[in-house]
């Protein structure tokens, strides 16, 4: 694990080693989308990660998926936040918000104006979505007009500029994993026959729009995005075209001169060499059901600058020290992911802790 401990620089950011925390729903806002009162505790932490990526937070009203999931469009959600970037920044670490617009992944029971859910096309994901009163049926959505659309990135740019306001250190775009953006990349979830849908080049158009509206607004050298080729969450299927399509968006997104791009990747490992290839500032790879033995793997290849770790840094604040000890980690307890308060959030022992606790028996 050599290069792991190698420092780096992202954007404006001078990072001590190349690991960062993946970002994780976790589900503990209070119900107006401001961050819960352990945010700060549980991200500050965490901070020995050096870039630490939130959990995904909604720009709008239309943006929320899911129960008790943090906005970043509200002053309320501004002063929240602002509590959590200034415990991170005090720890030693760096923030960046995720921006993440849900789209069709919703259900009108989970958010504040009770609304139809909307995406690049009336297309349900069908799957289920859990709400107050259990789980439901993700309705059809309402199909985004084009004023929509530029209403929806004009929310992407004032959401970033909110998170740097309550003192971020910048903002992901969240292209991946089912949500709006990935949506419209998708071959079965936009149909749209305008500019936004059909070639290739238009179902990118809107990740492209939205992430030069964001770069506009903050700089570039704040601006992360996320992409998921091939990932098949929310329903999303790429089709024979996905490749390609993300070959295209990664050259778009090149010329930017975004501060990382962060790819979860599933397997796809010419896409991923051909990504490298084309992007040259740096990449982060997160390898679905990667061991701690190949944890390195990528760095050690050239294919990834930094390396994002998600459950083992949720269930380990001090997985840095751990890792660098060679010392055994906490395991993650699955139930408590989710909206729980304090247990299976910030009460995950450190390695200090277990000695004291050891020490009074």
């Amino acid at each position: 694990m050599e290069k792991i401990w190698s420092k780096t620089k992202i954007g404006n950011m001078e990072l001590s080693h190349r690991l960062a925390m993946a970002p994780m729903t976790r589900s503990r806002a209070q119900e107006d989308g401001t961050p819960g009162e352990l945010a700060a505790l549980y991200y500050a932490q965490r901070a020995t990660m050096g870039l630490l990526i939130t959990e995904g937070t909604q720009p709008s009203d239309d943006g929320q998926g899911y129960l008790w999931s943090p906005g970043i469009y509200t002053d309320k959600h501004i002063d929240g936040w602002k509590k959590v970037t200034d415990a991170v920044h005090e720890a030693g670490g760096y923030v960046y918000i995720q921006l993440m617009h849900a789209g069709r992944m919703s259900h009108p029971d989970n958010t504040p104006h009770h609304r139809q859910p909307v995406a690049p096309s009336a297309i349900a994901p069908g799957v289920e979505m859990f709400t107050a009163t259990g789980m439901q049926d993700i309705p059809v959505p309402r199909e985004l007009s084009q004023e929509d659309i530029q209403t929806t990135i004009a929310d992407f740019r004032k959401a970033a500029a909110a998170a740097i306001e309550a003192g971020a250190d910048g903002v992901e775009i969240h292209g991946a994993n089912g949500y709006l953006i990935n949506q419209f990349l998708g071959e079965n979830s936009n149909t749209r026959t305008d500019e936004y849908g059909g070639s290739i080049e238009n179902r990118a158009r809107f990740a492209i729009e939205v992430t030069k509206a964001i770069v506009k607004e903050i700089g570039a050298e704040r601006t992360g995005f996320r992409i998921s080729p091939g990932t098949p969450l929310g329903g999303i299927q790429d089709g024979e075209q996905g490749p390609e399509l993300y070959r295209y968006l990664v050259e778009e997104l090149a010329q930017l001169d975004l501060a990382y791009l962060h790819v979860m990747h599933l397997g796809d490992e010419q896409l991923l060499q051909d990504i490298r290839s084309i992007w040259q500032n740096p990449l982060l790879v997160n390898r679905a059901g990667r061991t701690l033995e190949d944890l390195s793997v990528d760095l050690d290849r050239g294919l990834a600058d930094v390396v994002p770790v998600g459950v083992w840094s949720l269930a380990n604040p001090d997985l840095v020290e751990r890792l660098r000890q060679g010392a055994p980690l906490n395991e993650a307890d699955t139930t408590t992911f989710f909206g729980l308060g304090s247990k299976g959030y910030t009460d995950y022992p450190t390695l200090e802790e277990l000695k004291s606790q050891e020490g009074l028996h």
